[in-house]
């Protein structure tokens, strides 16, 4: 894996929730492999064993089975850890339609819990995946922090909720939570399967099987891509900074560009033809829109770039090659 920063610091003892998920699972192996000693927590209800078989090979990684809906596995997964990177919860914005109770429970309820336990237990920060979804309305692009609209699903209402907890914990208690607002993060080890697979891995997974795309709309909704090493690089460079005006605040994490749906199938139908030149014969399929679904994202990440030195290094090109690629070995 590319090395994205330095920590000055070893070692650190560091607990990742939702540890068998996409995100998670590459924090994991990036963390242990420059020499701290990582946690891993998750409930597998969403996240795959299989992402940490080889992370669970090195001696300093531990991986506990539990849930954050749960007050006491909370409480025991961040005993004596410096800083927890709060990854878990149950994403998709048509899974918190279908169900809005459970994501309310694992998002909210659990967040309150993780957020409680590691004040309690002297962490010293926590890092958490926000989402773009909390911009809602808004129709300003680029998207900057303090610029929000009203949430368009209930997923987003969740999260944004999150936000507002971190802020009166901190104003309460003094703990610091710094929260993350991910643009649609892609990469290795997410998972193409599923009712509520993100839209990379499905059309990677379509055109790898000679099948057509479909794309809700017309294909003119456009999104922020992100790759995952940029998101690792800002959950580093989070965790670590002691920048006064990054605590208790928000950050975009993206690369601050957009890409519509119809571009990115030509992105992946180019990348996946050095594997098998039929892919760029492959059209895609239009269907109806998807509710709460938001036309436009773009990112700023000024803020970022300013205070903890944020400088992603992987465009949606260079993303897309390296993710095509390890689906293409692993699929």
């Amino acid at each position: 894996m590319k090395t994205l920063v330095s920590i000055k610091y070893y070692p650190l003892k560091i607990l990742i929730t939702g540890a068998a998920g996409f995100i998670g699972s590459n924090l994991s192996e990036y963390f242990t492999e420059k020499g701290h000693d990582v946690i891993g927590l998750d409930n597998l209800a969403t996240g795959h064993r299989h992402n940490l078989v080889e992370v669970e090979k090195k001696s300093n990684f531990s991986f506990l089975e539990g849930d954050i809906r749960d007050l006491e596995t909370c409480r025991k997964a961040v005993q004596d850890c410096d800083y927890v990177l709060h990854q878990a919860a149950l994403g998709s914005v048509p899974r918190s339609i279908k169900d809005p109770i459970t994501s309310n429970e694992v998002n909210v309820g659990g967040f309150l819990n993780m957020l409680t336990a590691c004040k309690d237990a002297g962490v010293k920060k926590m890092v958490y995946a926000a989402s773009s979804s909390t911009y809602g309305d808004s129709a300003a692009l680029p998207k900057v922090e303090d610029v929000i609209g009203k949430p368009l699903s209930p997923y987003a209402i969740t999260k944004y909720v999150n936000e507002l907890y971190a802020d009166v914990f901190y104003k309460t208690y003094g703990f610091n939570a710094v929260g993350l607002r991910y643009f649609n993060v892609f990469g290795r080890k997410q998972d193409p399967n599923g009712a509520y697979a993100a839209v990379i891995p499905l059309f990677t997974k379509k055109l790898m099987l000679k099948e057509s795309p479909t794309i809700n709309g017309d294909g003119t909704y456009s999104r922020d891509f992100t790759y995952i090493d940029n998101v690792i690089q800002a959950n580093e460079k989070a965790m670590l900074s002691n920048h006064p005006e990054a605590e208790n605040t928000v950050f975009n994490v993206a690369y601050g560009d957009r890409t519509d749906l119809n571009m990115l199938v030509e992105q992946l139908k180019l990348s996946l033809s050095r594997f098998d030149p039929a892919v760029a014969a492959i059209e895609p399929t239009y269907g109806p829109l998807r509710a709460g679904d938001v036309p436009h994202s773009l990112a700023s990440i000024d803020k970022a770039r300013k205070l903890l030195d944020y400088d992603p290094q992987f465009d949606l090109k260079a993303g897309v090659d390296a993710a095509v690629a390890w689906y293409w070995k692993n699929l």
